[in-house]
């Protein structure tokens, strides 16, 4: 497949763009900063929430699906949520109808389910309503609306990978239950765009962690098979206080005060 990676530079986006090469797929790559040293790909820079700057992209030549990592990784104000992880997400299904392109896969995230109280005799699945802990995990959710109603709409398929805990390895007790390692992020994200006809489809993006509170069948049924277990680092990691906290619901410190602010900066 020739497929188009947004945010190919940050730490997941590094990871992904290299994983799908290594499987054979041609990656175009498009960020908002030069490629990072070490990086050989079709590479392009600009702002995917600039539908003229991702519409050059797409002219320069056939796509099989689009990636979708761009975005800010961290909480800030409403409006500079919904540019970064919404708009930026339409513009993309947007150039998609235009070129007929008919995959998109997102980096969605656990934030959108965040408020949910931890599962403590069962496993969250994709049935339960979206609980967004932050204005990050609101725009999350609109992001995924927006790509339900082009699903509907004109057909697209589209897949929302919410990843739990990206990283070498767990580094707190709550990522013992939310870890996504490097190599199953890449076939987490391979499976999500070589599925057949998944239509509008949500995963949660886990490893096969021993101690997962997500329900990893809506992944399987993809074809996404999880081979790593943040248990085995599990006699590496201390206790803390925070851990309860951080523990008692889905979105971990997301949740607290410290992330309480006005949907509007006014400064």
């Amino acid at each position: 497949m020739r497929v188009l990676v947004t945010g190919a530079a940050g730490s997941i986006g590094q990871v992904v763009t290299v994983g799908l090469v290594d499987r054979g797929h041609d990656v175009v790559a498009f960020d908002r900063v030069p490629a990072p040293d070490g990086i050989d790909l079709a590479w392009h820079t600009g702002d995917c929430a600039d539908a003229d700057a991702v519409a050059a992209v797409f002219a320069t030549g056939p796509l099989d699906g689009v990636v979708h990592l761009a975005g800010l990784p961290d909480e800030a104000s409403l409006p500079d949520s919904l540019t970064s992880h919404t708009v930026t997400t339409g513009a993309l299904l947007d150039a998609m109808v235009d070129h007929g392109v008919r995959r998109f896969v997102y980096a969605g995230s656990n934030h959108a389910v965040g408020r949910t109280p931890r599962p403590r005799d069962t496993e969250l699945t994709v049935e339960h309503r979206p609980r967004p802990d932050t204005f990050y995990g609101v725009a999350k959710v609109a992001a995924e609306a927006l790509m339900s109603l082009y699903a509907d709409r004109y057909g697209l398929d589209v897949v929302s990978c919410r990843i739990g805990s990206f990283g070498p390895e767990p580094t707190t007790v709550r990522q013992l239950s939310t870890w996504l390692s490097p190599d199953d992020c890449v076939r987490m994200f391979e499976a999500a765009l070589t599925a057949p006809a998944p239509g509008y489809a949500v995963l949660y993006g886990i490893s096969r962690n021993t101690r997962a509170w997500w329900d990893l069948a809506p992944g399987r049924a993809l074809g996404y098979d999880p081979q790593d277990d943040a248990e085995t680092f599990s006699s590496r990691i201390p206790t803390r206080a925070e851990d309860e906290v951080e523990s008692a619901f889905v979105g971990g410190p997301f949740v607290t005060e410290e992330f309480f602010r006005p949907a509007l900066d006014r400064s």
